[in-house]
């Protein structure tokens, strides 16, 4: 009995040995057949695409229509456009999609600024020469401009007119005015100039006059031109009554209900 239980055992093993045996003989015959069909496919691949253009594989590549199956429905699922339920809705973007990882920015070209004052090839201003050529400008035009204003002034009845007219006229003032103050400053600064370069013929140093002496020479010419025209103790006067009435502005007040008469 123990030997008939043996030799059934050994034939067993046998018989499994005999099935694994097989078993991988077919799997490494498959293996070899799915390598073989992968490599005849890759080899009918590369025949077919030897014969399209460079520009067309890129092309291809760009638009994603060289992918198939799963990864070219993936691409199609994301390019997909956001749909509406409703046209008075929002776009409702699907939220399985993940976002990337990089966000892409378009980029909005620099604006440059471009100051032709601080560039070489426009080169330096010559102060003197522009006044001396718009000259006119300040002399003849924007006075005759502030007549024929004034003129439209008396003609006109409507306040809205006038008052545009009115504030049209005080900013020709002021530009004459500034005018006339940049020449005497520019007169102040070619006297001295003049003055310096023979100084420094004789070697001594040049010295640079400040704003505040340019300031304090223009109020004495200024002094010197009203006293030789007569127009000083008027001019005086009416800076005096300037000054006080800015001097009554930031008096104190008398408080409401305080008595004017002193106390017992």
């Amino acid at each position: 009995m123990g030997n008939h239980k043996r030799f059934l055992e050994e034939g067993k093993e046998e018989d499994d040995e005999e099935d694994s045996e097989s078993t991988s003989s077919l799997n490494d015959e498959g293996s070899e057949s799915e390598s073989e069909s992968v490599s005849g496919d890759e080899l009918e691949i590369e025949r077919e695409l030897a014969d399209v253009p460079f520009e067309e594989l890129q092309r291809a590549r760009a638009d994603g229509s060289h992918l198939s199956g799963p990864l070219k429905h993936k691409q199609s699922a994301i390019q997909k456009k956001p749909s509406r339920a409703n046209k008075n809705r929002p776009m409702e973007v699907s939220s399985k999609i993940r976002p990337k990882k990089f966000r892409e920015v378009v980029q909005v070209p620099k604006k440059m600024v471009r100051d032709p004052r601080f560039e070489s090839l426009c080169g330096t201003l010559d102060t003197e020469g522009f006044r001396k050529r718009y000259n006119f400008l300040y002399d003849v035009q924007l006075p005759s401009e502030r007549q024929m204003l004034q003129k439209m002034i008396t003609k006109s009845k409507n306040p809205d007119v006038i008052s545009e007219l009115k504030s049209h006229i005080s900013w020709i003032d002021k530009q004459v005015k500034s005018d006339h103050n940049k020449a005497t400053e520019s007169k102040i600064l070619s006297e001295h100039i003049r003055k310096e370069k023979e100084a420094a013929k004789q070697g001594k140093k040049p010295y640079y006059l400040k704003k505040s002496e340019i300031r304090n020479r223009k109020l004495v010419g200024k002094y010197n031109e009203l006293k030789d025209t007569g127009k000083l103790d008027a001019f005086i006067e009416k800076r005096r009554k300037k000054n006080a009435s800015k001097d009554q502005r930031y008096m104190p007040y008398r408080r409401p209900g305080e008595s004017s008469g002193t106390k017992e």
